[in-house]
């Protein structure tokens, strides 16, 4: 390439852009497609939870409470072995739409055979199928968001997608209840296939960010509420390009810079990097506010998890609630929990993870008390479900937090990230569970020991965030003004 050739720039693009591709591009629609993952997730993970001991039963098995256990242990099983691996592959082919729609197919795959399957073993191949389709949305999901998404509003459009989260419990164990009723056995399936295809098309019609800089729009760049400039030209969404690209293994250069003048092309374009497995770890290790993060996160896992076995049983025993009653207890619980992420995660943006982290674990400890007393329902009901609504917001600055250390370590992607948090998570969620029915088992008083376990857990994860959570961390904030008070003092 001569000279005289690389002194205009020029915005030229091959073709036209595929059909709708401002909508398919802007990062409401990748939201409303992760959000719809999540919660088809959640939705195809709980809707067999109060139909698989009976359909267990038909098959001939005895001790169907145990099995049902080991098959909700074979989902996070598939989910935590199969979280490295979806990682490294997002981050180091540089893709996320592919390894999503990878990941549905499994997941429709493994609905079917759970469907079908004769026997037990079966089941529990399909399950350990179904956490792994799982994860592809927890950790490329997630990144894909937030490659997508302007980084003033990451923690917004974070807390909006983990709403399907609550959504899906709300929706999946009564579905499963009145279809298995109404349809058989194969309702919940059928119903939860419908679901996954209608995510599937979701994920099929999203354009990723790489993507949308080959044609010179940029929804990070100039992506805002009112959705102006999306899809519109730009030199500077071309250059970006070629830093997305530099990670894979082959350079890309899009249309509309291969006549750039080279001092307007960023450095290190051409070097093509990509961390291996122990890199990444040992960057991660350096860093307190990610391991903090990640810790919290697995904190979060144990808690919020070791309240499912023991729950019904504390009900039913203290005030003799059937089954029916003791899901209209959850049901009340788990609604407002639709509303904390988002809320969480546009304060976030506003007022930064380190403070929303800290207001959510110091609201949410009080009310693990509360629920100890044994006094009327509505006093239980009420402090559940406030006990859950703050405890579920802390969720959305961790989210957010991580995204931002993702930005400042490099070459940690965000899918590099957010595989260490579906770790945490899903090693919490496995221990939870166990912790949660065997405590209250077997101690003495096994709802108090288990209520006070929790709040133990989340005074340590409130400790920390107080030392480690954000940029300027809430310890650092006190220490810089006791500072300028006794400046302001001396004379």
């Amino acid at each position: 390439m001569s000279h005289s050739q690389t002194t205009q720039p020029s915005n030229h693009r091959i073709g036209r852009p595929p059909m709708g591709f401002q909508w398919r591009s802007s990062y409401w629609f990748t939201t409303f497609v992760v959000t719809l993952g999540i919660a088809t997730d959640l939705l195809v993970y709980s809707i067999i939870i109060p139909v698989m001991p009976f359909q267990l039963q038909n098959l001939g098995y005895k001790d169907v409470s145990a099995l049902s256990g080991w098959l909700l242990f074979a989902y996070s099983a598939g989910l935590v072995l199969s979280t490295i691996p979806i990682a490294m592959f997002s981050e180091h082919y540089n893709s996320r739409k592919v390894p999503l729609i990878i990941g549905l197919i499994i997941l429709l795959g493994s609905q079917i055979m759970l469907m079908e399957a004769p026997l037990y073993l079966v089941m529990c191949i399909a399950r350990i199928l179904q956490g792994m389709g799982s994860s592809m949305v927890w950790v490329v999901g997630l990144a894909l968001l937030c490659d997508s998404t302007p980084e003033p509003l990451i923690g917004r459009q974070l807390g909006i997608a983990m709403a399907g989260l609550s959504a899906g419990l709300l929706i999946g164990p009564p579905a499963g209840g009145v279809l298995y009723k109404h349809f058989g056995f194969r309702g919940p399936f059928i119903f939860s296939i419908i679901v996954t295809v209608i995510d599937l098309i979701g994920r099929l019609a999203i354009i990723e960010h790489k993507d949308t800089l080959v044609w010179g729009s940029d929804p990070v760049v100039h992506g805002s509420d009112t959705g102006e400039d999306q899809g519109k030209p730009n030199t500077e969404c071309a250059i970006s390009a070629v830093v997305q690209n530099r990670k894979s293994d082959e350079k890309v250069v899009p249309p509309g810079i291969q006549h750039m003048p080279t001092s307007m092309v960023p450095p290190k374009l051409d070097r093509v990097k990509t961390l291996s497995l122990v890199a990444v770890i040992v960057k991660l290790s350096k860093s307190s506010r990610a391991l903090v993060s990640i810790f919290i996160t697995l904190i979060y896992g144990v808690v919020y998890t070791s309240q499912e076995p023991a729950t019904p049983l504390h009900l039913q025993d203290v005030w003799g609630l059937d089954s029916g009653k003791v899901g209209l207890v959850f049901l009340a619980a788990v609604v407002p929990t639709i509303f904390s992420s988002p809320l969480s995660g546009w304060l976030t943006d506003h007022n930064g993870p380190e403070w929303i982290t800290f207001l959510s674990l110091i609201l949410a400890l009080p009310w693990w008390i509360v629920i100890i007393i044994q006094g009327p329902l509505s006093l239980f009901t009420a402090a559940f479900a406030i006990e859950i609504f703050f405890t579920s917001g802390v969720i959305s600055p961790l989210i957010a937090e991580l995204a931002a250390i993702s930005r400042e370590i490099e070459g940690v992607g965000y899918a590099h990230i957010y595989g260490a948090f579906n770790l945490a998570y899903g090693i919490g969620s496995v221990a939870g569970p166990i912790a949660g029915g065997q405590i209250y088992d077997h101690a003495k008083h096994g709802w108090m020991a288990l209520c006070l376990l929790a709040a133990s857990l989340l005074v340590v994860a409130l400790i920390l965030s107080i030392f480690f959570v954000g940029a300027d961390p809430l310890l650092t904030r006190l220490r810089w003004c006791l500072n300028n008070s006794e400046v302001m003092d001396s004379p």
